[in-house]
Formats: C-alpha cells, sequence, structure tokens
C-alpha cells in the first residue's frame, strides 16, 4: 500500500495541528510566568483542579506508578506549584493541592488555550471553525477520546 501523502494522512494533520498549538500554549504560559514547566504538568495539574488527592490515587488516575506520581510532585513542589500536606482522616496520608502559583498556571494555561482558539477561529472564519468544530466533535465522541478528555484521563504521548 502506497503510504499518503503527509498532507492527506489524517493522523499526521492532528499530530502537526495538536503540536503547533500546544507549542503555542506553552510560549503564552510561559510569556505569563510559567516557563519552568513543562506540557506533561498539565497531565498532574488536570487531576488535581477539582481538589486535593492523594499521591497512590493520581498515580491511578494518571495511569503510572506510585513512583512516578510522587517524582512528578517532588519537582512541581519543587517549583512551587503543589504541596502536600496531611490528609486530615488519615495522619499516614498526605494529599497533593494547587498552590497559589500552581492556580496561576492553571489560569494562565486556560488563558492561552483561550487564545489560541481565538486565532484558529479568526483563520477559519466562523462559519467553517463552527462546522469543523462539530466535525471534531463527533470523531471525539466515536474514537472515544471525549469520553477520556471528559474523564481526565488522557494520557501523553
Amino acid at each position: 500500500m502506497k503510504p499518503a501523502r503527509p498532507d492527506e494522512d489524517l493522523v499526521l494533520l492532528f499530530a502537526a495541528i495538536a503540536a503547533a498549538n500546544s507549542d503555542e500554549v506553552m510560549r503564552r504560559v510561559e510569556r505569563a510566568g510559567h516557563g519552568d514547566l513543562r506540557p506533561s504538568h498539565g497531565y498532574v495539574f488536570q487531576h488535581l483542579i477539582p481538589g486535593p488527592v492523594k499521591v497512590r490515587e493520581l498515580a491511578e488516575r494518571l495511569g503510572i506508578t506510585a513512583q512516578g506520581a510522587s517524582k512528578a510532585v517532588a519537582e512541581l513542589e519543587e517549583l512551587g506549584y503543589v504541596r502536600r500536606r496531611v490528609a486530615e482522616d488519615d495522619q499516614r496520608n498526605r494529599l497533593v493541592e494547587l498552590t497559589d502559583r500552581g492556580w496561576a498556571a492553571v489560569e494562565a494555561g486556560r488563558a492561552a488555550r483561550a487564545a489560541v482558539n481565538r486565532r484558529l477561529r479568526a483563520l477559519l472564519g466562523e462559519e467553517q471553525a463552527g462546522a469543523l468544530l462539530a466535525s471534531l466533535q463527533r470523531v471525539a465522541e466515536r474514537t472515544g477520546g471525549l469520553e477520556l478528555l471528559s474523564s481526565r484521563r488522557l494520557r501523553q504521548p
């Protein structure tokens, strides 16, 4: 089978668009004062937004080992984005939560995504953007991607 040209390969185009827009979001987050963050940190943040969690639970949600989650938490703690505190119901367990700096990074990420969304809508025009959005929502639903997104279970590539 002859391979599709890259500009005709949906998987490659989705990957290219995702990478370019992720890079743009990260540049904007950096300009907002969070240049020490990596895209992978966002996977941790998304599980802390609803509230504090135990490291073990965080590991399960991320689909990684407790050791891997502990390492990520230690790194973010050193950078000032998260803190650990003793769980009130069990003194042996520690909860991980976002700090004010962590919440500021979350807000910077949200603002960056909103700006990139506005730019994409301007590039496409509202009619095309609406049609593309509807198509992408349908594809995301049928492939299970929307469920992964909604359940905060998207994984780092």
